[in-house]
């Protein structure tokens, strides 16, 4: 009886240590705002053959959106990593934005949704999008 105690014991106390390393596992690393340079590179790495005549970084460094053409190119923090993906110039343009951050919705099951955040240093469309749109 009693050695089954302490295998019952036992396993409890591995499962706690398992349950414990398994929460620290998910603390993200801190991961640097993202600025103009660091958005360039970015996605000049993610989107070698497209080169980028536009580009707008979120208020907070949480991502970034190019212009390519016709393409929007996203860049945004997701868990402790930086995903990329790409979605039509106008659609980009026609997303909203509540409460403080811009909802560009993506195809993308695995990345359905990148909120990006806008401020008075970087409203959302860009300045040079509504030129163009105003023309």
């Amino acid at each position: 009886m009693n050695e089954t105690i302490l295998k019952l014991a036992g396993s409890a106390l591995a499962v706690a240590i398992m349950v414990a390393i398994a929460w620290l596992a998910r603390i993200a690393r801190p991961m640097t705002p993202l600025d103009e340079a660091g958005a360039r590179l970015l996605i000049a790495e993610e989107f070698p053959d497209l080169s980028p005549d536009q580009l707008w970084v979120a208020g907070d460094g949480g991502g970034a959106v190019a212009r390519a053409g016709e393409d929007a190119l996203v860049v945004y923090r997701l868990g402790d990593s930086w995903v990329a993906r790409s979605m039509p110039w106008v659609s980009a343009l026609a997303a909203p934005v509540k409460r403080g951050k811009v909802l560009l919705k993506l195809r993308d099951p695995a990345a359905p949704m990148a909120r990006l955040t806008v401020s008075g240093v970087s409203p959302w469309p860009p300045k040079s999008a509504q030129e163009v749109l105003a023309a």
